[in-house]
Formats: C-alpha cells, structure tokens, sequence
C-alpha cells in the first residue's frame, strides 16, 4: 500500500478525492494494453474490426470502467478517455487527426462518458433496491453540498437511455460527413471486411487519410495536388478525381457494397 495514496478495493485514493492519481494509473494501464492491441492490427494488416472489438472491450474497457462510478465524476477522466480514444483507432483503423465523434460510431462501442453513465445508473437502481445498504439514504434524501467543486453521486440522478443519448449527440456533433450516418449505434456497413480495407474506408469517410491535402497539412510533402491537377483531398479521390472516382461517390463508397469493396481492393494498385 501506498502511503501517500492508499488503495482500498483496487481504487487508488487521494487527500481530495479527486482521483487524479487512480485515473493515472488506469491511463497506465490503458497504454500497455493498447500496445498488446496494437499487435493484432496495422493499416493494411491484421485481425477484423470485430476480433479487435471483442479484443478491447476485455482488455481495455474491463480496466478502464473498474468502478467507473466512484470515479466517474473526477476532473480528470480525460486521462482514461485518452487511451480509450486510442483504443477506439486501432478498432477503426483511423489515423490521429480523425474527429472524434466518429470513433465510437466507427468502433461499435459506446462514447465512455455515456458508459459511465449507464454503469452508474445500474448501480443507483441496485442501491434504491436495498434497504440495508448505508449508502441507500444519502440516494433518497442526499446531505447538502458543502462543497461546491464535488459531483457526489446524487447529484445526477436522472437515467439516461444510452443510445438515445448517443443518437441525439451524434445529430448535433458538427463533424465531416455525419450525413452518412443515419443510426451511430448500429454498427457501420464494412465491419466484417478485411483489415487492409476496412482502414481505408473509414479513412475516406472521416476524411481524414493518406491524400494531398491531408500530407501537405501534416508537412508530409510541399503540394496538395492529385495527378489529375485539382486539390487532392480524400472526397476528391472518390467523388470526383477522372483517374480514381466511384460511380456513387462517397455515399456509395459507404453502403461498402460488392462495387465499392471492388473498388477499396484496388484502390492505389
């Protein structure tokens, strides 16, 4: 045990109560088991979307929900989200600078704040349910605030349907090419494809890939030019470019139809 931070059931307590010090040692833990993920996957190689989901939700989300709770509240959650984002990539196959809306909808899994939501909310729904559990009363008639900069448990009591919440998130999130989206918590046409091409579509639909634009703004190379001579951005390859586009565009590209995966496995070739 620490002595200046001890442990009590696997949760790292700190003078405050902030957490800063537990949510470090999750976003440690995080980072070693995104490196044994990182294994299973490349850009253009390795394990299904569905191999890595199945994969990070017992690796990764297993450590980082432990008694998302208790913690749920802290200032620096971000620490977890951080790696969890990270997790989310390599599910996706998505590169650094994707927006993050389309991660979880990408990755099939749930935004991590609505997780700890939804895990919270079961566990007021079992604290109501037990008369004699001493934390019962503080849930029914909740003691005042004494002190401001704390979010105790009660202080949000209302349930929140999870993929309603996500649903209503995703049509206000100002992101690329959310019109393609109609439902982020169904998974995505394409999940079941290889590895090599699923990378590659979710890059053209987050628009966020290996283009000129994108390598001239990344200082990769001095010219955002395609060879046909326009602007080369990731829609440009697809919607427009004479020398690469799909007939259907970005929305074809999309449905990842028989055309479209045709189309991704010959992609650069």
């Amino acid at each position: 045990m620490d002595e200046c931070h001890p442990t009590y059931l696997g949760v790292t307590l700190d003078r405050t109560l902030s957490y800063r010090e537990h949510l470090t040692k999750t976003a440690g833990k995080l980072k070693n088991r995104n490196n044994l993920l990182m294994k299973l996957a490349g850009s253009t190689w390795g394990a299904s979307a569905n191999t890595l989901r199945s994969s990070a939700l017992a690796l990764c989300y297993s450590a980082a929900e432990y008694c998302a709770p208790v913690w749920s509240r802290s200032a620096h959650t971000s620490r977890v989200d951080v790696q969890l984002n990270s997790t989310m990539r390599l599910i996706s196959g998505t590169l650094r600078s994707t927006p993050l809306p389309w991660l979880p909808v990408l990755s099939n899994i749930e935004p991590p704040a609505l997780r700890r939501k939804a895990a919270t909310d079961k566990l007021v729904e079992k604290i109501v349910k037990h008369d004699s559990w001493p934390m019962q009363p503080d849930i029914l008639s909740p003691p005042l605030l004494r002190l401001t900069s704390r979010k105790p448990l009660w202080l949000d009591l209302q349930p929140v349907d999870i993929k309603s919440r996500w649903r209503h998130n995703w049509k206000s999130a100002q992101v690329v090419n959310s019109h393609l989206v109609c439902d982020p918590t169904i998974r995505q046409p394409g999940f079941d494809l290889p590895r090599q091409q699923w990378s590659l579509l979710n890059r053209f639909r987050t628009e966020q890939g290996h283009c000129g634009a994108c390598r001239k703004k990344w200082q990769l190379t001095d010219t955002d030019l395609c060879p046909c001579g326009e602007t080369q951005t990731m829609s440009h390859i697809v919607e427009s470019c004479p020398l690469t586009k799909l007939n259907g565009g970005l929305s074809r590209l999309h449905s990842a139809d028989e055309d479209a995966v045709s189309w991704l496995t010959n992609y650069g070739k």
